[in-house]
């Protein structure tokens, strides 16, 4: 049998605790803002082919894109948020009209 040692993991040097959880912080946030994007271009193309109203698919398209490299740039949610409400708002409008 072969000897059992000690585990090194917990007394390990190197071992970057806050740097992991500031890693997976960084991935939720590209992962939510890519969320609403694919969202918004959802709803975009649902305005488009459904309504037929190209323009307003190419604003909300615009739009998310926008949304999405601000927030992915300055570390907010809150562009991409807004960006899938108009995209929401645009599709009520326009189904309704």
């Amino acid at each position: 049998m072969a000897e059992h040692a000690e585990v090194e993991y917990a007394t390990a040097s190197g071992n970057d605790y806050a740097e992991h959880e500031a890693t997976y912080e960084a991935f939720l946030h590209v992962t939510v803002v890519l969320i609403a994007l694919i969202a918004s271009i959802l709803i975009g193309l649902a305005i488009g082919g459904v309504t037929g109203h190209w323009l307003t698919a190419l604003a909300v398209f615009v739009i998310a894109t926008g949304a999405a490299a601000h927030g992915l740039l300055s570390g907010s949610k809150a562009s991409s948020g807004v960006a899938l409400a108009l995209s929401l708002v645009a599709l009520a409008l326009s189904s309704t009209g």
